[in-house]
């Protein structure tokens, strides 16, 4: 069973996916200096009225595992304990424990 911060994590990148496009246009019409001030200005409410979970920036990469949010290994998307562990158990595969 996902953590309650790993499924909000999945639910702010769907919107975020779902809304990209739009809140780049919007983005671009109300960061154009050529345009006049009225037209950015409503450019900008529209940014507004969008979702919390729709800014790219309420995403961050979790551990799949245990939600913590520090020491995550992207590739696996496991934090670095969740991952030693797996990769001692031999379940992720091409890992093994390095000796030299």
């Amino acid at each position: 069973m996902p953590n309650v911060r790993v499924l909000r994590d999945i639910k702010a990148r769907h919107g975020v996916n779902a809304n990209e496009i739009l809140r780049r246009a919007y983005l671009y019409v109300a960061r154009n200096q050529t345009l006049p001030a009225q037209v950015r200005f409503q450019a900008q409410l529209q940014l507004n009225t969008f979702g919390r979970y729709t800014r790219p920036t309420t995403v961050k990469n979790r551990c799949i595992e245990t939600g913590k949010g520090r020491g995550i290994i992207n590739e696996f998307g496991l934090c670095r304990y969740q991952f030693r562990l797996k990769a001692l158990a031999n379940e992720l595969p091409g890992v093994h424990k390095a000796s030299w």
